[in-house]
């Protein structure tokens, strides 16, 4: 359980766990994980019998991670010391525990949420919005990402490597587990109103954001992959199109002003491309992303000397199309000129040299990534 100032429910949270443990006939403890309460906390779970963990680093995912690698037990369930779960029902996560699953996660939306246990913001909007964006990116099957009441083996869990010390902690190992292919059910769970009198340590935005920030650094794909490849097909297309000549959509003319935004949403559309790369072959290197088969086929022949001479080749048609503009600029005596026609030579050029020496550049820095990764 971690505890902050919890003194009036902590110690009927411990009572309910061990009344629990001993109907079930578990040997088990009660740990709490305590980060720096002011208001005698510890004395009290202390009295009541549980193992007092003291943990100096300040927040949520900080005090689980010290209880967690405190705990002696083969099994683990973790809770939060407000008295909303209820801690007197631990049989069916010890039962799916029993049965194999590495993580057991409570669903507060199967089970029962008692009236004013959860601000209509977070029951509505926060947690559906968030647990959905959580099962889309990472094709998970938790129904609700943020319970606070889940089982799990020790040894599996410790060997994810969790390192977030706040609230998105949970996030992270719904997230970690399912991509190291971690075997996951769900319990259906009851939620209480809180029986303290202090304001929650839970701030909706700031936490939520948190866990949206956490959940779109861990997921490359949707973060940088899909809007760049959007955005990169978009400019190539429309400035391919405006290429041939001025067009014009319902009395609303296109040309070359259009043309020089295209050339910019492309080259943006590349750079999302290669934040995407960078992002997911450092994740992997540093242990916070698992291997993926599919990259290393796709980088497999694009090698170093491949990047280099594909970012040559594109700049050598960027300096023709540059040179092609200054002649047709020589034609007319280096006098006034067709804008028109001279940005449909000038703005291609440009965009193609620029694209080549992004290309040379990321194909170096992609090898670096890759020379850590071996």
């Amino acid at each position: 359980m971690p505890c902050l100032d919890e003194a009036e429910t902590v110690g009927a949270c411990i009572e309910k766990a061990q009344r629990s443990l001993k109907a079930l006939g578990v040997a088990g403890e009660v740990i709490v994980a305590d980060n720096n309460s002011t208001d005698g906390s510890p004395d009290i779970a202390s009295r009541m019998g549980a193992r007092v963990v003291r943990v100096d680093a300040k927040g949520y995912g900080s005090a689980l991670m010290g209880g967690i690698a405190a705990a002696r037990g083969k099994y683990v369930i973790m809770g939060d010391a407000d008295d909303s779960y209820d801690f007197a029902d631990l049989g069916p996560f010890v039962e799916k525990l029993r049965e194999g699953y590495d993580l057991v996660m409570g669903n507060r939306f199967k089970g029962r949420i008692q009236p004013k246990a959860m601000p209509p913001l977070h029951r509505y909007m926060g947690n559906p919005v968030l647990t959905g964006l959580g099962r889309l990116f990472f094709h998970s099957s938790c129904g609700d990402f943020h319970c606070g009441l889940r089982g799990f083996r020790k040894d599996s869990i410790m060997a994810l490597n969790l390192r977030t010390t706040g609230m998105e902690f949970a996030s992270e190992m719904v997230v970690k587990a399912t991509l190291r292919k971690l075997s996951i059910a769900e319990v259906p769970t009851s939620l209480s109103p809180g029986r303290r009198n202090r304001p929650p340590h839970l701030r909706s935005w700031r936490d939520g954001w948190r866990h949206l920030r956490f959940m779109l650094l861990y997921s490359p794909y949707w973060l940088f992959l899909i809007p760049g490849c959007a955005l990169f097909l978009l400019g190539s297309i429309a400035g391919g199109i405006l290429l041939a000549g001025p067009i014009e959509i319902g009395g609303i003319g296109f040309d070359t002003n259009t043309l020089l935004v295209c050339a910019m949403v492309l080259l943006i559309g590349f750079k999302l491309i290669a934040f995407a790369t960078f992002a997911k072959l450092f994740a992997i290197s540093e242990g916070l992303l698992p291997q993926d088969p599919r990259l290393e086929k796709i980088l497999q022949p694009l090698t170093l000397e491949a990047g280099i001479v594909i970012g040559l080749i594109f700049m050598l048609i960027g300096f023709a199309l540059l040179v092609w503009g200054v002649l047709y600029w020589r034609q007319h005596e280096f006098g006034p000129i067709s804008y028109p026609d001279s940005l449909r030579l000038v703005v291609p050029g440009v965009t193609a040299l620029t694209l080549g020496v992004e290309l040379i550049f990321s194909s170096f820095f992609i090898s670096v990534l890759g020379l850590h990764r071996k």
